[in-house]
């Protein structure tokens, strides 16, 4: 008895169970069951229990038609497929290859951020094409990944929405802005604009993020980089009334965002709003006796303009106020240093100019925003500061006040509900810094054109899903998620090979502190995973790039 395998075609391939047997001393075959139907591992199976039939002692020596060796990293890339399925992505980006492409681009995000390139360096050592069932793949086709992410952002933004949302809408949106840098000038989207970064002379893109109350990212856009704050509300409106079906809903945003004209826009739309104002308009109030100042003493109070329909609620943050008043005091300390600096100058050097000296500290001051209330002056060669006490009174009155604004009617909002709305848009800059600086990366973007730039923002946006997820589950655990996603980055497979060929991959009992990570983000690892052979490799070889490098060095 043996098994019969044949292609036909180059394409289909059949398996049969035969038999030899001698008729009339002829030797003949039948068939006694077609096994086309069953896997490659049965199949192997089959091969192997025949082959010791007769002697079944001799099984002992399987070994040398099965031999093991270390496999690819599985535990990262496993869990955060888990999560992508829990939360709704896999089920929103879809079943097609470009799709697959998008979720390893989500899950290198997580894993370790950087380029394309990298990110198909990183498919090298990891199990991404056996358990996301990846075809191989290059840099060039995740670039091409991006175009197709930007062209379908609409559509997977709204799939996951109402997979989140199925029944019942939120009826809060929180919506922040910033900004990230970019080193080069080609991207499609680099402008001048106003830095959050503090990079003077850098272009940057301006990015805006809508998020529900609980600050889960729910769209991301891109703008150009001299985008004002203010002028990208209005996509988000439209996104709000129109995709996500949202109606009477309130808008969250910081002060400068929504401003009197977007205000009028969301009033027309049967919005609400909740703002900060600013210290001017601050000052306005208090000089037309709208607010006083003696408010600001009590823990959270309330003013009522019924004339414009407008609540504002005053607060004094204590902690804010000591840390503006400590700076305030660094600044003034390292004016006079080197005011002293300055002086020991002019001592030393009778030809220095006072006057030189005295444009030096001039300038620091106004660096430092201490012009109006710290004049410096120069009197016999020697540098002298007076601080106007009157100015600066005025200046510190309102070191840690702030005042809130909304159109809320008292019975829909009370005003520490109000305040604690407000508050959560710290959830949204936890979003921004998680996904600029402290885990996911966005800079440096490694993209030029226009698409791709808005296709790598939604990866991040998503990859950025399923990190708070990540840390909501792990919120009782003694680390950080990045530290979560190293231990269980250590876990690989160990591949089965059968006659020299990759047969499937076993995936060892992970260690008791592994496996309590595993059980709190409630993802459960599989014994054995299927090992398809495929293998990626990029287009770009290093070797060839350094050899390059070294050559222009020397040119």
């Amino acid at each position: 008895m043996y098994i019969d395998t044949s292609k036909s075609h180059g394409k289909y391939t059949r398996h049969l169970l035969r038999e030899s047997y001698r008729d009339n001393g002829k030797v003949k075959h039948r068939t006694i069951a077609n096994l086309s139907h069953c896997s490659d591992n049965e199949i192997e199976s089959f091969r192997l229990a025949l082959k010791y039939k007769k002697d079944l002692t001799q099984l002992v020596s399987i070994s040398k038609d099965i031999s093991l060796q270390q496999g690819l990293s599985v535990g990262a890339v496993w869990l955060i497929h888990e999560i992508a399925k829990q939360i709704g992505i896999v089920a929103a980006l879809g079943n097609s290859q470009q799709a697959k492409l998008a979720l390893w681009q989500i899950i290198a995000r997580i894993i370790d951020q950087g380029s394309r390139l990298s990110a198909v360096r990183l498919a090298q050592s990891h199990a991404a094409c056996d358990i996301l069932r990846l075809d191989s793949f290059n840099e060039d086709h995740l670039y091409k990944n991006l175009d197709w992410l930007s062209e379908r952002q609409e559509q997977i933004e709204n799939d996951l929405f109402f997979y989140t949302y199925p029944n019942q809408r939120p009826k809060l949106f929180l919506y922040d802005v910033t900004s990230s840098y970019l080193e080069g000038a080609q991207n499609q989207l680099a402008l001048f604009g106003y830095n959050r970064d503090g990079k003077k002379g850098k272009r940057q893109i301006v990015i805006g993020l809508l998020c529900d109350d609980n600050g889960i990212p729910l769209s991301i856009e891109v703008f150009p980089g001299n985008t004002q704050d203010p002028k990208t509300l209005g996509s988000q409106i439209r996104k709000v009334s129109k995709r996500f079906g949202g109606e009477k809903v309130t808008f969250v945003g910081d002060r400068g965002m929504i401003k009197s004209k977007e205000i009028q826009s969301i009033l027309g739309k049967e919005f609400h709003y909740i703002t900060a104002i600013t210290k001017p308009q601050i000052e306005s109030l208090i000089n037309k006796d709208i607010i006083q100042m003696n408010l600001f003493d009590k823990d959270l109070a309330e003013i009522v303009d019924d004339e414009l329909n407008i609540r504002y609620i005053l607060r004094l943050n204590p902690f804010r106020a000591e840390e503006i008043m400590l700076s305030r005091e660094s600044k003034l300390l390292s004016v006079r240093n080197e005011v002293k600096k300055q002086n020991q100058y002019l001592n030393e050097h009778p030809r220095a100019y006072q006057e030189v000296a005295l444009r030096k500290i001039k300038g620091k001051c106004k660096k430092l925003k201490l012009s109006k209330w710290l004049l410096p002056s120069a009197i016999d060669r020697k540098l002298l500061l007076t601080i106007d006490e009157e100015t600066l009174c005025e200046e510190s009155k309102l070191d840690g006040c702030y005042v809130l604004k909304t159109d809320l009617k008292n019975e829909y909002a009370t005003k520490e509900t109000i305040h604690s709305r407000y508050k959560d848009l710290a959830k949204v800059e936890w979003a921004f810094r998680t996904s600029k600086t402290v885990m996911l990366e966005m800079r440096p973007i490694y993209v030029r054109l226009s698409g791709r730039t808005r296709g790598h923002a939604f990866v991040v946006m998503l990859a950025y899903r399923i990190v708070n997820e990540l840390a909501s589950r792990w919120n009782k655990m003694e680390l950080t998620v990045q530290e979560g996603i190293k231990e269980l980055d250590r876990i690989c497979t160990t591949d089965i090979l059968v006659n020299g060929k990759p047969n499937c991959s076993k995936i060892p009992q992970p260690r008791s502190s592994i496996q309590e990570l595993l059980e709190a983000a409630k993802v459960r690892l599989p014994e054995i995973i299927p090992n398809r052979g495929i293998k990626v490799a990029t287009k770009e070889k290093l070797v060839k790039h350094r050899k390059t490098k070294i050559k222009q060095a020397v040119a």
